[in-house]
């Protein structure tokens, strides 16, 4: 049986711990005739910590002129009480989902193959390409594909993410970077802060480069994993979503090591993905608190 959506809405909040929080947010819901369907908290100390809360809650009769009075409300009646960083998300309106990616097709084709199966609640806007190889499978899945090369200068750079945000305006809420073999402008990034969520190996720092894979094999490692994370102007040290690993042996080749590594990546980003969708990732300065059902 499918959960209905509408008149559904998700509440994520992040404040100074002290008593009271729970029963005020409680309360003004209550008073709304609302319905908490979910409710995840955690405290990083209760005395002097921050807490965080996800509420998912149904208010009969709520579209979005009502969500709007209820954002008033809660900001004027409780927010402000706690000093509150907070948001109130419609579930009945899927989140607009951009995906860049270059040549490699394995975290690209697990992410359409995912939503082509309702696994992830977004609408794909397009996927944009610094190459047109995988553009046929691409429209293979009725999702809108665009060329834009980026050439070898900053300059060119600039200008190919000026068409990319041109192409994306207005049609998006997320980018997801499968494998998008190019490093992004910190005027790019500030445009969509925790907004943006990057997929690599977790051989970093210690195997920064080219053909990590080899360099991994001929180290000898016992562990191969993913990172799926936020992107900010700091390259791969943004808060981290999720990640995974696996163990490896001597008998394993270099293509074995770069097959398992891609499994894992696909995995990682398409969970990433999803929990950022279903609103369950807060970000707390260079950390993230996930609530997993």
């Amino acid at each position: 049986m499918t959960e209905s959506k509408e008149s559904t809405v998700r509440l994520l909040i992040t404040c100074p711990d002290q008593p009271g929080i729970v029963a005020a947010v409680s309360g003004f819901l209550h008073s709304k005739n609302a319905n908490i369907i979910h409710s995840d908290q955690h405290s990083t100390d209760p005395e002097g910590g921050r807490f965080f809360m996800r509420n998912e809650f149904f208010l009969p009769g709520l579209d979005m002129d009502g969500l709007d009075n209820l954002r008033r409300e809660f900001a004027e009646e409780v927010a402000g009480n706690f000093v509150m960083g907070w948001s109130l998300n419609p579930v009945w309106t899927p989140k607009r989902m951009v995906i860049l990616c270059s040549k490699v097709d394995h975290a690209l084709m697990e992410l359409l193959w995912r939503w082509k199966r309702g696994e992830l609640d977004a609408e794909i806007s397009m996927v944009i390409s610094n190459h047109p190889t995988l553009q046929r499978e691409v429209e293979n899945f009725g999702v809108p594909f665009h060329h834009v090369p980026v050439g070898p200068s900053l300059r060119d750079k600039v200008t190919a993410e000026d068409t990319m945000i041109e192409l994306m305006n207005g049609q998006t809420d997320l980018i997801v970077l499968a494998r998008y073999m190019q490093i992004l402008t910190s005027d790019f990034v500030s445009r969509y802060p925790n907004r943006i969520i990057n997929i690599h190996h977790s051989f970093l720092p210690a195997f920064v480069g080219a053909d990590p894979y080899r360099r991994a094999y001929e180290r000898g490692v016992k562990l191969i994993g993913a990172t799926a994370h936020y992107v900010t102007e700091k390259l791969d040290e943004g808060p981290i979503i999720e990640q995974d690993v696996i163990r490896v042996t001597h008998s394993h080749t270099v293509d074995d090591l770069k097959r398992l590594g891609g499994d894992i990546e696909r995995q990682v980003l398409s969970r990433a993905v999803k929990w950022h969708l279903e609103d369950r990732v807060i970000v707390d300065g260079n950390k993230t608190i996930v609530f997993r059902r």
